[in-house]
C-alpha cells in the first residue's frame, strides 16, 4: 500500500507507455502480476505500479477474481487525495473496490468447506432439497437426510442448518449435507454439557457388548449397562427405542467417544424423594408408580425414590407368561403395598389385588355337572391345564382326558391354545382348584359294551401292557381286557406271559366273562383252540390202549403223559403183575409203556391208567377208589379188597 508522501510515478509511467485501447485482458494480467508481487513481499511502490492498470480499467473479471481483486486493494490509498487521484485516472468511476473487496473476503470466509450455515428451502426433486444459503448458486442436500419413515420432513421456506461438504460438484452446485451439520452440533452441545455437567437426552439404539448404544442428535454414544439404571437390569433389550436423560461423563471428540451414564441422573432424582415416600409408605396403601424395568420374574415399580417390586404371579388373576404382555416401560401404574421392610428397604407390590377375585364365587358359577368351553394353557405331564375365564383355571387330569388307555402323554392329545369342551368334575374354592373332565363329554363304550360283545365271541387286539397275573388286551378304544396268566396256554406251564407275548403283539382271545359295573373283560387265549383233554376223550374211551411216558413218581403211583399237557394215573397196584410197594421197583421215569384206560372222569377231568391190564385182555372194573394221598387217583379191586380185609383184622383184634 502506498502512504501519503509516496506517488504512484512508475504507476503512471507504465500507464503513459501502454498501448492506446489496451484490452482489459492485459490489464488483468498485469493485475494478476502485480497480486504475485504483493504476495511475494514486493514494495508498496511495485505494487502500486503495477496495480494503476487495474484502477483505471475495472472489469467484470477484476469483480469475480480473487487475484484481480488484490491487485484493486493494491491501489487503495489510505488518504483521500490518493483516492481522487486513481478516480480521475479511472474515468471518474464511483466503485469502492476497498468494501468490495473486504465484503468479498467476509463471504468467502464464509462459505469454507466444512463450515455450518443457516440457510432456506427453494425447492425438492427426487434425489435433492435445494437450499438457498447466501451463496451466489443454491446448494444440493440429499433428499434422505430429510427424511424419516418414508416421509418429507421440511418444506418449501424451511430453515435449516447444513454443513457445507463441497463447494463444487459435477453437477456444478456445492454439495452440503443436513446430518454433518446436526452431528456436528451435536458435538458442540455434547462438549458444553460435558463442561458443564448437565445432563443430554438420547435415544437406545440398540444393545451392544457391555451395554447399549444411544444416538444423541447423531452422535453414537456408549451407555454401559452398570450405568443404565440404579439397580442392575437384566433385560436391556426391552429398553431398545426408549428416550433418556443422561449424564456425559467421558468424551474425547478426536476419537469419537463418549460415555453416558443415567445412573447418575437417576441418584440425583431419587435423593430428595426417597426420605419422603419411606415416610408415606406402610402396607395396605395404594400408590402410584412408573414401571422402570421389566423382567421375566416381574416389574420394577418407582414409587418416588425407591423402587418397589411388581412379582408376574401378582399382576394377574390369570395366568401371565411375560410381563409385558401387560405392561410398557415408563407406564404410569397404580399398585397396592403388600409387603414393605423399611429396614432393608424392599417393597412388594400388587395389581391384581385391586380388581375382584374371581375364585369368591366360583361355585355358583361352575357348579359340578356343568359343561363349557375352555383353552388349554398348559400341558404337564400329569395332565392339562384349562382356563375357564380370565383368572380360573381348572385341571383335566391325564386320566381324564380319554376313555381309551392308550395315552402315554397329555401332550399327544391336546396342544396350548387349543379350546376344548370339559365337564366340571368338583369344585374346591379354598385350595383355588376345579377338577374337570374331557372323556365326560364323549360316550363310554363300557355302557354300551354288552350291545357290541357276548360271553364267547372271539375278538382280536392288541397287548397293551404285560404284569405277572396276566396281560392286558386292548379290544377297542376305551375297553381293556384280561387275558390271566392260566388262560394263556391248555398245554404249557406259564409262570409269566412275557414268555410267550410282546406289547404291541396282535392276538385272538375269546371272551369269557364281562363286568360292566367294574369295567373288566375277561379273556382266554387257550379257549381259542381245543384242549388236550377235550380231543383226548373225543378220541378215547374206557378199554383203550394208549401208549404214555412216565413223567413223575407219588408214593400212590406214577403219572404218565399221555399228550402235551394231558397226564393219566396208574396206581402203583396197576403197574405190575407182581405186587410192588412203590412205583419206581416197577417203571422208570422217561419210560414209555403202553397202558389200559380204566376210567375217564369228566368232571374232575382224571384218567385212571393200567399198565397191568394192557398186558392182558380182560374186562374193566367199573370200580374206583381215592386215597388221601393220591387226591382222588383210581385203585384196582386187588387194592380194594387188601384195603378191606386189612380194615377187618385189626376191628378183630380190638374186639379180642
Amino acid at each position: 500500500m502506498s502512504t501519503e508522501n509516496e506517488k504512484p510515478t512508475n504507476g503512471e509511467n507504465s500507464t503513459e507507455q501502454s498501448a492506446p485501447g489496451a484490452s482489459s485482458v492485459e490489464a488483468g494480467e498485469r493485475s494478476d502480476t502485480a497480486a504475485g508481487a504483493a504476495a511475494t513481499g514486493a514494495s508498496a511502490d511495485q505494487s502500486a505500479t503495477a496495480a494503476s492498470p487495474a484502477a483505471e480499467q475495472p472489469t467484470r473479471s477484476a469483480e469475480s477474481t480473487p487475484s484481480a481483486a488484490a491487485s484493486a486493494r493494491a491501489t487503495v490509498s489510505d488518504d483521500d487525495d490518493d483516492d481522487d487521484e486513481g478516480e480521475s485516472r479511472g474515468g471518474g468511476s464511483d466503485f469502492d473496490f476497498g468494501a468490495m473487496l473486504d465484503q468479498y473476503e467476509q463471504e468467502q470466509a464464509a462459505y469454507q468447506e466444512g463450515s455450518v450455515v443457516r440457510g432456506t428451502v427453494v425447492g425438492v426433486t427426487e434425489r435433492s432439497v435445494v437450499i438457498d444459503f447466501g451463496f451466489k448458486s443454491e446448494g444440493a442436500v440429499p433428499i434422505e437426510e430429510f427424511q424419516e419413515a418414508g416421509e418429507l420432513t421440511v418444506k418449501r421456506g424451511d430453515e435449516v442448518e447444513v454443513l457445507i461438504k463441497s463447494m463444487e460438484s459435477q453437477e456444478g452446485v456445492p454439495i452440503l449435507s443436513r446430518a454433518d451439520a446436526v452431528r456436528m452440533r451435536a458435538w458442540d452441545v455434547l462438549e458444553q454439557a460435558y463442561r458443564d455437567g448437565v445432563p443430554v437426552k438420547g435415544k437406545i439404539a440398540e444393545r451392544v457388548k457391555g451395554g447399549l448404544r444411544v444416538d444423541v442428535d447423531g452422535v453414537a454414544a456408549f451407555l454401559p449397562g452398570s450405568q443404565v439404571d440404579i439397580r442392575p437390569i437384566r433385560n436391556l433389550e426391552s429398553l431398545r427405542g426408549q428416550e433418556i436423560e443422561a449424564r456425559v461423563i467421558k468424551l474425547n471428540r478426536k476419537r469419537s467417544n463418549v460415555v453416558l451414564s443415567r445412573k447418575a441422573i437417576l441418584e440425583q432424582e431419587n435423593e430428595g424423594k426417597k426420605g419422603e415416600t419411606l415416610n408415606n409408605l406402610e402396607e395396605g396403601i395404594i400408590v402410584e408408580g412408573q414401571i422402570k424395568n421389566l423382567t421375566d420374574y416381574g416389574a420394577f415399580v418407582d414409587l418416588g425414590g425407591i423402587d418397589g417390586l411388581l412379582h408376574v404371579t401378582d399382576m394377574s388373576w390369570g395366568r401371565l407368561q411375560n410381563p409385558a404382555e401387560m405392561f410398557r416401560v415408563g407406564e404410569s401404574v397404580q399398585v397396592k403395598v403388600l409387603k414393605f421392610d423399611r429396614e432393608r428397604e424392599r417393597v412388594s407390590l400388587g395389581f391384581k389385588q385391586l380388581l375382584p377375585d374371581p375364585w369368591e364365587s366360583v361355585s355358583e358359577r361352575f357348579p359340578s355337572g356343568q359343561r363349557m368351553q375352555g383353552k388349554i394353557a398348559s400341558v404337564t405331564d400329569y395332565g392339562a391345564f384349562i382356563e375357564l375365564e380370565p383368572g380360573v383355571e381348572g385341571l383335566v387330569h391325564v386320566s381324564e382326558m380319554t376313555w381309551s388307555k392308550r395315552m402315554k402323554h397329555p401332550s399327544k392329545l391336546v396342544n396350548v391354545g387349543d379350546n376344548v369342551e370339559v365337564e366340571v368334575l368338583g369344585v374346591d374354592p379354598k385350595n383355588r382348584r376345579i377338577s374337570l373332565g374331557m372323556k365326560q363329554t364323549q360316550p363310554n363304550p363300557w355302557e354300551t359294551l354288552p350291545e357290541r360283545f357276548h360271553i364267547g365271541d372271539r375278538v382280536r387286539g392288541r397287548v397293551r401292557n404285560l404284569t405277572d397275573f396276566g396281560a392286558f388286551v386292548e379290544v377297542e378304544d376305551g375297553v381293556d381286557g384280561l387275558v390271566h396268566v392260566s388262560d394263556i396256554s391248555w398245554n404249557k406251564r406259564i409262570k409269566h406271559p412275557g414268555e410267550v407275548l410282546k406289547k404291541g403283539q396282535e392276538i385272538e382271545a375269546v371272551i369269557t366273562n364281562i363286568d360292566i359295573d367294574n369295567r373288566r373283560l375277561s379273556l382266554s387265549i387257550k379257549d381259542t383252540e381245543p384242549s388236550a383233554w377235550e380231543k383226548f376223550i373225543n378220541e378215547h374211551k374206557p378199554g383203550d390202549i394208549v401208549h404214555g411216558k412216565v413223567t413223575r413218581f407219588a408214593n400212590f403211583g406214577a403219572f404218565v403223559e399221555l399228550a402235551e399237557g394231558l397226564e393219566g394215573l396208574c396206581h402203583v397196584s396197576e403197574l405190575s403183575d407182581d405186587r410192588v410197594e412203590r412205583p419206581e421197583d416197577a417203571a422208570q421215569i422217561g419210560q414209555e409203556l403202553d397202558f389200559r384206560i380204566l376210567r375217564i372222569e369228566a368232571e374232575s377231568k382224571k384218567i385212571g391208567l393200567s399198565h397191568r391190564a394192557a398186558k392182558h385182555d380182560e374186562p374193566i372194573a367199573d370200580v374206583k377208589s381215592y386215597t388221601t394221598d393220591a387226591g382222588g387217583g383210581m385203585a384196582s379191586l386187588g387194592e380194594l379188597a387188601d384195603f378191606f380185609n386189612k380194615r377187618g383184622g385189626s376191628e378183630g383184634e380190638e374186639e379180642r
